[in-house]
């Protein structure tokens, strides 16, 4: 094996088995976590504010239906989010569609 392919084997394995490296991708995961955590509560809390103002008007129109359901929810429910916002959605799926 050539000497600079040793060395760059050693190099690489070194940087695999470093800890600095390791505790650099668990703070990097860390902040997508919290990110994603701030994300799911943003859509929460939207889903829940428009859901609760459709509801109480008696009805929803096609487009707003679009929104909430596509742009909000579907996201919200494949990042993990569920609870609250998912009765209030299946309270909005009763409602009548105008416009």
């Amino acid at each position: 094996m050539p000497v600079w392919l040793q060395i760059l084997v050693g190099a690489f394995t070194a940087v695999m088995a470093s800890s600095g490296f390791w505790a650099w991708l668990v703070k990097r995961s860390e902040k997508k976590d919290i990110r994603t955590q701030v994300l799911i509560g943003l859509a929460h809390d939207r889903i829940l504010y428009l859901g609760m103002n459709y509801i109480e008007r008696g009805y929803i129109t096609h487009d707003e239906y679009e929104n909430l359901y596509e742009y909000l929810y579907k996201p919200y429910e494949k990042m993990g989010g569920n609870g609250s916002a998912k009765r209030v959605m299946q309270e909005i799926d009763r409602l009548p569609i105008k416009g």
